[in-house]
C-alpha cells in the first residue's frame, strides 16, 4: 500500500519496506510582496470613538462612523483625514487621544439608565426609542453621523442583552438590581465632553503593555505619521526615535505665525537631526471646511497626504496641493508675499520644509523643498527615508521565511532570487532606475560572504546595495543667446 507523506516529514535515507511514498511538495514561493508605503497615521482628538487604540478607516465616511463629525480644533484628526485624502491618500490608521476628562453622554429610562459606549460630544445627539410591536418591544437608537441600530426584545433584559451582543453597539444599557417594567418613550442622551486640549504627552503616549497615543501606531504598518496640530519642540526626539524604529516617516511642524529666526533656533535647541522626521516650517494654512467654514490649519496633512499619494521613490517637492485658501505670509487676499531667496535658503539649510505659493513650477501651492530634518546631503530626501523604510519593510515582512532552514548551496541560491526578483520589480516599476546602463543593486549570499565559521554558529548574510534615483532640486539651464552666437545643428537645414 503506498503511503503518502509532506515533503520534509520524510527521512529518505532510513527506509526499509518495499513500497511506493509519495512526497507532496508545499509550491516553491520565492516572491517578494513589498509594504505598504501609503498608509497615514493620525494622531489627534475627536467627538467620538475609542481612547488610544488605532483604527483603520478608509476615508471620510469610515472616520465620521467610528470617529463623528469633524471639530473645530486644530487637533481634530478628522480635519487631518480630509485634507490628506484631498491630496490622494486613501488609507488611514487614527488614534483618538484626550486629556482624561472627557465624559460619555448618558439619559435613562427611568430607574434604567443609557450610556454612550464612547466618549465625547458626538453622544448628546444619540437618541433612543422604546416603542411597543406585535412581538414585544423594540429600542431604536440613532445618530445622525453615527448610525442607526434597532433592537428586539420582551422586557429590558433581552432588550439590554441584544445591545450588548451588538459590537458596534453606540449605547450600553445598565439595569438596576430590580429591572423595571417597559415603558415606551424617547430619550436624547445629554453630558458628553470631549475634556480639555490633551497635552503633547498625552500624544506621544506610552509604549507600555497597553499602547496609547503615538505609540499605539506602532505595528500598523504606517509609512507616514504626524501627531496632528502636535507644535511643541520637546516632542521631536520622541517623534524621530519613533520614526527610525518603526520605519515610519514622521511629519512634524512649528507653531504657527513663526517666523524663520526663530524656527531655526527652536530645531537647533531641539537636538533634531534625523531623516525619520519632515519639520514644516510653521506658516499655517487657510482651509475652507465645509463643516467649521474657514480654519487656519496646519501644514502637516497637507506635506503627509502628497506623500501617501506618491510612489516612495518620489518626492513631495513641486507636487501641487489642494484645498489650500491662503497662508499666514500671503494671507487671504490675494496677497503677493513671497518668501524669498535668503528665507528659503535659510529654512532648507536648517532642514525645515515649507508649503507656499509659487512653486517652481508655477503659481500653485506646494511643499517647497521635499527635504527632511536631517543635515547629511545623502539622507535629507524625501525619497531617501520613504524608500528606505519601504525597502527594509519589504524584507522584514518576507525574508523570515527562510529563518530556520537548512544553510547550504540552494538556500543562498534562494536568498539571491528572492531578493533580486523583488528588486527586479523594483526597476520594472520605475521605482528604481537604469543610469550608464548599470542595474541599481547587487545582492550577494555565498560562501564569500557567509563562510563555515559563520554558517556553523546559525548566521547567514545577505549583502544587498540599491543606488536610488536622485531627484532634480536644482535644475540649471545654460542659455547662449544674440546675434553672433553660432549654432551648429547636427541634422543640418531644417
Amino acid at each position: 500500500m503506498s503511503l503518502v507523506y509532506q515533503a520534509g516529514t520524510l527521512n529518505t535515507t532510513a527506509l526499509t519496506v518495499p513500497n511506493l511514498y509519495v512526497q507532496i511538495a508545499q509550491p516553491q514561493t520565492l516572491g517578494l510582496t513589498g509594504a505598504s508605503s501609503s498608509k497615514l497615521g493620525i494622531v489627534g482628538t475627536a467627538g467620538w470613538g475609542p481612547v488610544g487604540s488605532p483604527v483603520p478607516v478608509g476615508g471620510m465616511s469610515d472616520y465620521l462612523a467610528a470617529f463623528g463629525a469633524k471639530q473645530n480644533a486644530v487637533t481634530d484628526a478628522g480635519l487631518a483625514v480630509n485634507i490628506a485624502a484631498m491630496q490622494g491618500a486613501s488609507s488611514f490608521v487614527v488614534v483618538r487621544v484626550t486629556d482624561g476628562t472627557d465624559v460619555a453622554a448618558s439619559g435613562s429610562f427611568g430607574d434604567v439608565s443609557l450610556q454612550a459606549v464612547h466618549t465625547g460630544t458626538a453622544g448628546n445627539g444619540i437618541i433612543a426609542t422604546v416603542s411597543a410591536t406585535g412581538a414585544g418591544y423594540a429600542l431604536a437608537v440613532s445618530h445622525p453621523v453615527l448610525g442607526f441600530a434597532s433592537y428586539a426584545g420582551s422586557n429590558w433584559s433581552t432588550l439590554a442583552a441584544a445591545v450588548e451582543q451588538d459590537l458596534s453597539a453606540l449605547i450600553v444599557v445598565h439595569l438596576p438590581e430590580t429591572v423595571p417594567d417597559i415603558a415606551v418613550g424617547s430619550v436624547t442622551l445629554s453630558g458628553g465632553l470631549d475634556g480639555g486640549a490633551p497635552s503633547v504627552s498625552s500624544f506621544l503616549g506610552k509604549d507600555d503593555i497597553v499602547r496609547t497615543g503615538m505609540y499605539a501606531l506602532r505595528g500598523q504598518g504606517c509609512a507616514i505619521a504626524l501627531l496632528h496640530g502636535v507644535t511643541d519642540s520637546a516632542s521631536y526626539s520622541s517623534q524621530a526615535a519613533f520614526g527610525l524604529g518603526e520605519g515610519t516617516y514622521m511629519i512634524a511642524t512649528g507653531p504657527s505665525y513663526d517666523n524663520v529666526t526663530n524656527a531655526v533656533s527652536v530645531k537647533a535647541a531641539s537636538g533634531l537631526d534625523s531623516s525619520a522626521v519632515k519639520l514644516m516650517f510653521g506658516d499655517w494654512l487657510w482651509w475652507n471646511d465645509d463643516v467649521n467654514g474657514m480654519m487656519l490649519v496646519s501644514p502637516q496633512a497637507f506635506s503627509a497626504g502628497i506623500l501617501a499619494a506618491l510612489s516612495p521613490e518620489q518626492s513631495s517637492l513641486n507636487k501641487a496641493l489642494a484645498g489650500i485658501v491662503g497662508s499666514q505670509k500671503s494671507g487671504l487676499s490675494g496677497s503677493s508675499a513671497t518668501y524669498s531667496t535668503a528665507e528659503l535658503s535659510t529654512l532648507f539649510t536648517a532642514g525645515i520644509d515649507v508649503i507656499c505659493n509659487p512653486a517652481p513650477g508655477g503659481s500653485y501651492w506646494a511643499v517647497r523643498c521635499g527635504h527632511n530634518a536631517s543635515s547629511k546631503a545623502t539622507v535629507n530626501g524625501d525619497n531617501y527615508t520613504r524608500l528606505t523604510n519601504y525597502i527594509a519593510s519589504s524584507l522584514a515582512g518576507g525574508m523570515g521565511a527562510y529563518v530556520g532552514q537548512v544553510v547550504n548551496d540552494t538556500l543562498f541560491s534562494d536568498i539571491r532570487s528572492t531578493l533580486l526578483g523583488f528588486l527586479s520589480s523594483l526597476l520594472s516599476q520605475g521605482i528604481l532606475g537604469v543610469q550608464n546602463g548599470e542595474l541599481p543593486y547587487s545582492v550577494v549570499c555565498d560562501s564569500s560572504n557567509n563562510p563555515q565559521t559563520r554558517t556553523a554558529l546559525g548566521y547567514v548574510q545577505a549583502d544587498v546595495a540599491v543606488r536610488y534615483q536622485g531627484i532634480n532640486e536644482k535644475f540649471v539651464v545654460n542659455l547662449q543667446g544674440g546675434t553672433s552666437v553660432t549654432v551648429t545643428s547636427a541634422g543640418g537645414s531644417i
